[in-house]
């Protein structure tokens, strides 16, 4: 690859795991699944996570889109760290820091009082492009060696 197609590569992965961040923040979360190949993985496996996987962009959309209505949360990406090993492939480490609550019940709400991450942790993730020439996420695994409950809102607090 010339360093102008490597350049992009790295700057289309990048865009895909800033993204992902925010259709489940502020977008549709089961929107996310589109991010990924047909045969696309998501787990979480331990230590630090509990083993869940979703394999395939409708196990995916199902995973994602049955995130609780009355969740807000926000991500802060940082590290992103992508490395082209293929004119179609790719990896990719990437840092995140969540803040989370449940019971949120919209902007009428007012600032949810601070509180600290509930997860602070890396993704590792593959990449491949398609024949269109489309990246996309193969896989992604979150790594957590931080991690706590989700806190949850009670009316009257913010």
């Amino acid at each position: 690859m010339d360093p102008l197609e490597r350049l992009l590569a790295e700057r289309a992965c990048e865009r895909l795991i800033i993204d992902f961040v925010h259709r489940l923040d502020l977008g549709e979360p089961g929107s996310v699944a589109e991010l990924f190949t047909e045969d696309g993985v998501w787990e979480w496996p331990p230590p630090g996570g509990d083993g869940r996987r979703a394999e395939g962009r409708e196990a995916l959309r199902t995973y994602f889109g049955s995130r609780p209505a009355d969740r807000l949360s926000r991500r802060v990406m940082s590290n992103i760290l992508v490395t082209v090993t293929s004119p179609d492939t790719a990896t990719a480490t990437s840092y995140f820091t969540t803040y989370r609550v449940d019971g949120h019940e919209g902007d009428g709400q007012g600032p949810v009082p601070p509180g600290p991450p509930v997860q602070v942790g890396q993704y590792e993730d593959e990449f491949r492009r398609s024949a269109e020439g489309t990246w996309l996420l193969a896989a992604r695994r979150l790594r957590l060696p931080f991690g706590g409950p989700t806190p949850v809102v009670r009316a009257g607090t913010s």
